[in-house]
């Protein structure tokens, strides 16, 4: 099919009540088609509250290897982790998924905390769970370039590794019967896609099936508490998710809203 098709996802499906509460109503007020859920979150049981009240929200597994309990503190803890094999990979994905499914809820894709599926491993036991519980799609997590992004020097830099990984990675989902989307977008902006930059965004998609990553939220007491860099930029993200002026945009590039699970 021709033209632009965008799916608007929103991470951490389960991390505060604050954050469940922002995503569900940018579902119910903006242009937010999808979420994954964090099963070893505070507020898991929240979202799946949520998710029961809002059955056109798609659901996805938002995999965590990082920042968990009895989990890697940070990336470079989870590298060494894999190196020495010190972490089982399969069985605590699996665990997560599991937990998802007994809940009640039939996921359509996965993506994973900090993108840690772009190391071999992980993108192997992810490989592996997708399979085992029917779930056809798999995050891309390489953006489509932006003009004049103002991206951060550590962000680009970041960036460039990813792509240097890209092609391996999208042949090694392909090979295995994985889908994903055509474009990925939303890593160089993560805690500053305000109106603007989603009206900039929106301009610049490409024609095909492409993947918007964002993280909404309302701030409260208990988002600001929580261990998380992103916190006002949440409530900045809810306000572009449901600007009128942000969808008036997806009308002027003739873009189509979908979800993972009608494609």
């Amino acid at each position: 099919m021709s033209g632009a098709r965008l799916i608007v996802n929103a991470d951490d499906f389960g991390f505060t009540h604050d954050v469940n509460a922002g995503i569900a109503a940018a579902h119910r007020e903006g242009i937010l088609t999808a979420t994954t859920i964090m099963a070893n979150a505070p507020a898991f049981d929240d979202a799946v509250r949520l998710a029961r009240e809002n059955p056109s929200l798609d659901i996805g597994c938002h995999l965590v290897l990082v920042q968990g309990e009895g989990l890697p503190a940070s990336i470079p803890e989870l590298l060494i982790a894999l190196a020495r094999r010190r972490i089982d990979v399969y069985g605590e994905l699996q665990r997560q998924v599991r937990k998802v499914v007994g809940a009640g809820i039939r996921p359509s894709h996965i993506d994973t905390h900090k993108h840690t599926h772009l190391a071999p491993p992980v993108l192997d036991a992810v490989i592996r769970i997708s399979r085992e519980f029917g779930i056809p799609w798999v995050r891309k997590p390489v953006d489509f370039p932006m003009r004049g992004s103002g991206t951060s020097i550590t962000k680009r830099f970041v960036h460039a590794g990813v792509c240097l990984l890209g092609n391996r990675f999208e042949a090694r989902l392909r090979a295995a019967g994985c889908r994903t989307t055509d474009y990925f977008t939303g890593f160089q902006v993560t805690g500053r896609l305000g109106t603007a930059e989603m009206q900039r965004l929106i301009r610049e998609l490409p024609d095909g099936l492409t993947e918007l990553m964002c993280h909404p939220g309302f701030l409260t007491d208990e988002l600001r508490g929580a261990s998380t860099r992103l916190k006002e930029s949440r409530a900045i993200e809810y306000r572009a998710l449901t600007s009128p002026t942000v969808r008036q945009a997806l009308v002027e590039r003739g873009a189509r809203l979908v979800c993972y699970r009608d494609l």
